[in-house]
């Protein structure tokens, strides 16, 4: 299953195209709340300095008794007023600031203004203070009147009085207004916490993916909402593949279109549709297909978004979502990865060990079908883990329909390659029968991934088109890694890798129920020192003497390994572990072994992960592991005989893989001769299809003659 990605033309009106955000009404940029906070902090801070500086003047000058003893003596100040019984503001006389050049600190705008002090002295002690003053002007008054007195010794007791009148400096009070002070001394610490807690909300809220309520909207639902406004692009034309997923998901995108259709002979909607699959097989995206085709409000949201630290949380925001979803019924909810929050409850025996997820889980039970109507919403979810979702999230009335989006087969893989090859310029010696053969087992994603990867790949040899063996290339990058020639590997280490990989190669091609060889290589690759590919055949049962001969081909390797060199190595780790855990089901899940019987321990449910015992006793384990060790030997002891026969073989096709590092089905079937097998099934179908054709010559013959001869 894919999703076409050329659909430009239909999609251009979209808003979400235009601004490049899905979710709706977002306008703000998430910069410019951070620049907002700036802007508070600093009002908060600038009302704060002016707040509690008590009315000080910011402009004028402090200075020391030194600097206003020399005012005081040269009679330069105007007024001196004292404020607050804390400091006094002197005013400087006007003649003295135009011609006094020792004035020139005073700043400007200080100088204009007529209600504030040009300096600013402040004193420990008031009365130490007047005191000072009354000392100062004594002293002035001495000096002014030093040379007075006439020749005769007389004084004139009217210019005396006029200089002690003079020399004497008045003071004033004032008292500063600290009403905002007073404020800020009583509610100061409680507007800046208030201003703090609505910060620390927001950043929060904004970590948690919050609402614009703060802390407080931490409850609230995180679905994305599809309308009529927004839309996903997405149709079920884009969707290739799983004509039978589609179609189910298809008759509840008609229901909510043509309710009448189906009311009108008493069917109801049904209440859930769950999509069951392995990982890449396109659940997400027939989710997106039905968000665009339905027409109706569509809630998208993952199971992980339900869970959160805080206790509650998770049955609030469920709460929520359907409250808003029966808002606008009908509707669809999809929740995507399910078992998120939808794991089966006490396991295990750990009643309490997550109480929070179940809560979740308890209310989304309630929500689908409990005490309360829910008409109009359908709750569409999607997961890979469905054998480990609770049981009752399960039952019908909840999750009516389960629908398997199970790995495309070969037609499907075909139509994917069409949906992503759309895009591509492409050679023309692209194939898609033949590249649908050769991708077996990989989903939807898995093919978008490898027509993605042979468009780097001819871009990397700088091609003008993407060409068959560009996808071929892609599809070995995929299944083995990235090639890795700088490897370091000695001249003794390549020929026992090629003698181990010609083992796989010769032993399978000589096996009936043998995958058929596509290529070997010994380049290292990934993890791998070196590789062969096989064609694997589809097919829905497997008999005993298919897995045999898969077992068999697997320990080939090493198998080769000891009759050439008379030693085994550790490259066969791999082969081992498949082998092994094929015997292990052949022989506990399949019933396939004679001694242990028709009985399996294999568990559908996904219940014994969470066991601390085996389903069987330890005497059935001890033949069970025997059982295993015998198919792995006599496997093993098969491949060694094949390989003992066919030895001149074997040592040509590794000589040959030895020299070229790469050899393929050609190669081996030059050396070995055609599958005689092989050869039987295309006679029989040669001779089937001129059957068909004799069959169809012989209707046709039968037509003519029974066709009416007046007409």
């Amino acid at each position: 299953m894919s999703e076409n990605n050329n659909n430009k033309k239909t999609r251009q009106n979209n808003p979400l195209n235009k601004q490049g955000n899905n979710k709706p009404g977002n306008g703000k940029k998430k910069g410019s709340d951070w620049v907002m906070y700036i802007v508070y902090a600093v009002i908060i801070i600038s009302l704060g300095g002016v707040w509690l500086g008590g009315g000080s003047r910011g402009g004028s000058k402090e200075i020391g008794w030194s600097r206003l003893d020399e005012i005081l003596r040269k009679g330069d100040q105007k007024e001196i007023v004292v404020v607050d019984k804390e400091r006094a503001e002197i005013f400087i006389k006007e003649e003295a600031l135009q011609g006094d050049s020792s004035y020139n600190d005073i700043t400007r705008g200080i100088k204009d203004m007529k209600d504030a002090g040009h300096y600013i002295y402040k004193f420990v002690d008031i009365e130490t203070f007047k005191s000072d003053l009354d000392m100062v002007a004594q002293q002035n008054f001495e000096r002014d009147t030093a040379g007075l007195a006439d020749s005769n010794g007389y004084v004139n007791i009217g210019r005396i009085n006029e200089i002690r009148r003079n020399s004497h400096i008045e003071l004033k009070a004032r008292e500063s207004d600290k009403t905002w002070e007073k404020v800020m001394y009583w509610f100061g610490p409680l507007l800046m916490l208030i201003f703090f807690f609505f910060i620390m909300s927001r950043i929060t809220n904004r970590q948690m993916g919050g609402g614009g309520g703060g802390i407080f909207s931490v409850g609230k639902s995180k679905a994305k909402i599809y309308d009529g406004k927004t839309s996903t692009n997405v149709t079920f034309k884009d969707v290739a593949g799983l004509a039978g997923a589609k179609e189910e998901v298809m008759e509840v995108v008609d229901f909510l279109k043509n309710p009448k259709k189906y009311t009108a002979l008493g069917g109801k909607i049904p209440k859930g549709v769950l999509l069951v699959g392995p990982p890449g097989t396109g659940k997400t995206l027939l989710a997106k297909a039905v968000a665009g085709e339905a027409n109706v409000p569509f809630f998208s949201m993952s199971g992980s978004d339900f869970v959160e630290m805080f206790v509650g949380v998770g049955a609030s925001r469920v709460r929520d979502l359907f409250e808003e979803a029966k808002k606008k019924a009908p509707c669809i909810i999809f929740i995507d990865e399910i078992d998120a929050v939808g794991r089966a409850r006490s396991r295990g025996g750990m009643s309490n060990a997550n109480d929070e997820r179940e809560n979740t889980l308890n209310q989304l039970l309630t929500e689908m079908d409990g005490f309360g109507t829910n008409n109009g919403v359908i709750v569409m979810a999607a997961t890979n883990r469905a054998d480990i979702l609770d049981k009752a999230l399960l039952r019908a009335g909840r999750f009516d329909r389960q629908i398997y989006v199970e790995l495309p087969d070969i037609d499907e893989r075909k139509a994917i390659f069409e949906v992503h090859m759309k895009g591509l310029k492409l050679g023309n010696d692209i194939d898609k029968d033949f590249l649908s053969k050769q991708t077996p087992g990989f989903s939807g994603a898995d093919i978008a991934n490898v027509c993605n990867e042979a468009a780097l790949v001819a871009a990397r040899k700088n091609k003008p088109l993407i060409e068959k063996q560009d996808f071929l290339d892609a599809i070995d990058r995929i299944i083995g890694g990235l090639e890795k020639r700088s490897k370091v590997i000695t001249t003794e280490e390549k020929r026992t890798i090629a003698y181990h990989e010609s083992g796989h190669a010769s032993v399978s091609w000589q096996l009936r129920w043998g995958q058929p060889l596509v290529k070997v290589t010994i380049v290292p690759r990934g993890k791998a020192l070196g590789a062969a590919w096989y064609l694997p055949e589809e097919r829905q049962i497997t008999t005993y003497e298919q897995m045999f001969d898969e077992i068999t081909s697997l320990v080939a390797g090493r198998a080769a390994e000891e009759v050439v060199f008379g030693q085994i190595s550790t490259g066969a780790l791999n082969d081992l572990e498949r082998a092994t855990k094929m015997a292990f089901s052949l022989v506990a899940y399949y019933g396939m072994s004679p001694k242990v019987g028709n009985i399996s321990y294999y568990d559908s449910t996904g219940q014994s992960e969470w066991n601390f015992t085996k389903p069987f006793s330890e005497q059935t384990n001890e033949t069970i592991d025997n059982e295993v060790k015998r198919m792995i030997e006599e496997a093993y002891q098969r491949a060694k005989d094949i390989i003992l026969a066919s030895r001149d073989k074997l040592d040509q096709l590794a000589n040959l893989l030895f020299e070229r590092e790469v050899i393929f089905r050609e190669d081996v079937e030059n050396i070995y001769g055609p599958r005689a097998w092989e050869s039987k099934n295309e006679n029989k179908e040669e001779g089937n299809h001129n059957e068909d054709k004799n069959e169809d010559k012989n209707e046709d013959k039968n037509e003519d003659k029974n066709e009416d001869p007046k007409e």
